[in-house]
């Protein structure tokens, strides 16, 4: 659409810091496979942490929650959801695994996009993967109940033509003008949800299409560093950068620079917390630090059983011994006796 149009992106044009930012991004990217041989247990801990944090942060960003307890059950043991809130938590689950398992395999295409929408609500009785029918806004909502509008997408009517654009420029500007991943991505997620094409779900399907765009170009931080996290952790620039770049955006007069700055830091600091994590478990060397950084990233109740699956090599005795360790500094308390026992954090609410 509008920002992928060719005359658009020959007038961008880059400060140094921005390109240094592009740069260092690209560094990142090539040594992710150094740790990819390197620490394979210590991903396999990491991709569980980003799965359950992608899946309650990309909801919640919605106002989509759940108990904590209810969460862990429905992201890692895939327990049937039983209210609307927990349909969607375990719609969002199967679209999250989708990609992550298969996303060499799924285009950014038409079809693409409706299915990962139809996942959303495959456990709904209103069935996804269909445009939007009647025309919406993209609003925000005051606590005193005072309504804005932020942006006005184009009519339901135009979608289908404004889909079919948005999917074309793409191949342009991959396969014909060669631009740069890191610009087009963003810029293609931009555009999405300006035309809103979907009348609910625009938020977390434009949240999946980052995770599959990125994988199509070598991007594998998402797998175990939650993105969802970093946006919703950021959620204030989340949403003014995406407000700021859509002024104009009609008329292909919109300055995409702070949407595309905020995106490239989420990027950033997504790879420096991944490199940061592998490298502080790799050098302590301690399968008591690696187990006590697990159990800080969890969320909600856990088993003796979760901690074994996220720390595959450390023993059952060592575990025990670590949470009687943090018991006694008042960090955990048990919940419960026997095979039903569960543990959790005390800051905890």
């Amino acid at each position: 659409m509008h920002s992928l149009k060719q005359h658009f992106l020959s007038q961008l044009a880059f400060t140094t810091e921005e390109l240094s930012t592009l740069r260092t991004i690209g560094k990142y990217q090539g040594k992710q496979a150094l740790y990819f041989k390197q620490s394979p247990e210590i991903l396999r801990g990491l991709q569980q942490v980003a799965i359950i944090e992608s899946n309650v942060s990309s909801n919640r960003l919605e106002g989509i929650t759940a108990p904590e307890g209810r969460i862990a059950d429905l992201i890692i043991k895939k327990t049937q959801p039983e209210d609307r809130s927990e349909q969607e938590i375990a719609g969002y689950r199967d679209a999250l695994n989708l990609i992550h398992q298969s996303a060499q395999e799924i285009p950014f295409s038409i079809n693409s996009i409706l299915q990962i929408h139809s996942w959303l609500y495959r456990y709904l009785p209103n069935q996804g993967g269909a445009w939007k029918t009647i025309d919406n806004e993209i609003t925000e909502i005051h606590p005193c109940g005072r309504r804005r509008i932020r942006f006005v997408p184009p009519p339901a009517f135009d979608t289908p033509h404004a889909m079919e654009q948005l999917i074309a420029q793409h191949s342009l500007c991959m396969n014909e003008w060669k631009e740069e991943p890191l610009l087009v991505i963003p810029l293609i997620i931009l555009d999405f949800l300006c035309i809103h094409p979907f009348r609910d779900g625009n938020g977390r399907t434009a949240r999946l299409l980052t995770l599959l765009l990125l994988y199509h170009f070598d991007y594998q931080v998402g797998l175990y560093i939650s993105l969802e996290r970093i946006f919703e952790e950021s959620k204030e620039s989340y949403y003014e950068t995406l407000e700021k770049s859509s002024q104009g955006w009609h008329h292909a007069k919109h300055d995409v620079m702070p949407w595309l700055t905020y995106f490239w830091g989420v990027l950033l600091r997504a790879y420096k917390e991944f490199e940061q994590r592998v490298g502080h478990l790799k050098t302590q060397g301690s399968k008591a630090e690696h187990i006590r950084d697990t159990i800080e990233a969890r969320i909600g109740p856990f088993a003796i059983s979760d901690i074994e699956r996220s720390c595959p090599s450390v023993s059952r005795d060592t575990i025990r011994l670590v949470l009687r360790q943090m018991r006694d500094e008042g960090v955990l308390e048990p919940r419960g006796k026997g095979r039903g026992a569960k543990w959790r954090k005390r800051s905890a609410p």
